[in-house]
């Protein structure tokens, strides 16, 4: 099917300038977003990019160039966001940072031109977990609210997650693909544990927040299609942490959850892959650009 425009390992930095720049989403010092601009007649479509880095480093800088520029020749704009690290806010605060820039978004649309109704996201590893969440959750919004922001809906018309979790509880994720998972410090630090033996022993305590803050428990009929990319199927049970926390399985047991509640998820596996399955920045642009308005 040819190559992806996020294929690349490293991926390229953007060097089109985004329109807004450095701009708060919130109180934190974490929760700014940049803004690239389609140029198209009426209201565009928009993706929020959240980049990866395990909910503990990274930035929104990390927007690939030829993925950017795929999406604003499509007539989407593109916003790529920062959140708070589990180091500062254990899960759900990144998850709950990332819907808080979508209200904002909303919230902006008509400043920024963007259309209310076409909203996606797209993220890297645990990015991608945060966009399938956002698209599982059911919706944010406090219609009683003083802020204004957090009275706009949270709910997307469509996601991309590439290589990301699906699940966060750990004897769910060691079922799926072995225990070198929790040799990760991703879900560890997530719920603000020391090391993966207290997450063990106290399991029923970090039980509730896990599954919470797991895409995979949220998943519903009336939810927004989705696509899951990873480069590879790897071997069961995971050699390693890096394989483990990243292995396409997370992505077949969401697909297994969705077809069970009627919902339309995709995995796409980069070296299985035929015809049939869309690159992600298709999918998000053929998603946003028939998405109805309610």
């Amino acid at each position: 099917m040819g190559r992806s425009a996020f294929a690349a390992s490293e991926p390229t930095p953007p060097s089109v300038a985004p329109c807004v720049v450095d701009v708060a989403y919130g109180p934190h010092a974490r929760h700014r977003l940049d803004l690239w601009r389609a140029k198209v007649d009426g209201p565009a479509p928009v993706v929020v990019f959240i980049h990866g880095g395990g909910w503990h480093g990274g930035d929104k800088s990390a927007v690939p160039a030829e993925w950017l520029q795929h999406m604003l020749a499509n007539g989407v704009s593109v916003a790529s966001i920062n959140y708070r690290f589990t180091s500062t806010a254990t899960v759900p605060g990144p998850l709950l940072d990332g819907a808080r820039a979508v209200q904002f978004l909303r919230a902006r649309a008509a400043e920024w031109n963007l259309d209310t109704a076409r909203f996606g996201a797209m993220g890297v590893s645990a990015g991608g977990c945060t966009a399938l969440w956002l698209a599982f959750h059911d919706d944010l919004a406090d219609a009683k609210s003083a802020d204004a922001v957090a009275r706009q809906s949270s709910r997307l018309q469509v996601a991309v997650g590439m290589s990301p979790q699906t699940s966060l509880d750990s004897e769910e994720v060691v079922g799926w693909v072995g225990e070198q998972v929790m040799s990760h410090p991703m879900i560890t630090r997530a719920v603000g544990a020391k090391n993966r033996g207290q997450v063990k022993e106290r399991y029923a305590e970090y039980a509730a927040v896990m599954r919470e803050s797991s895409p995979i428990a949220h998943v519903s009929r009336d939810d927004p299609p989705v696509l899951l990319s990873y480069p590879t199927m790897g071997a069961l049970p995971a050699p390693d942490a890096g394989h483990a926390i990243h292995h396409a399985m997370h992505g077949l047991k969401l697909k297994e959850r969705a077809e069970v509640a009627g919902a339309v998820c995709v995995v796409r596996i980069e070296d299985q892959v035929t015809v049939a399955v869309p690159k992600p920045e298709e999918f998000l642009v053929s998603h946003l650009k028939t998405a109805a308005r309610p």
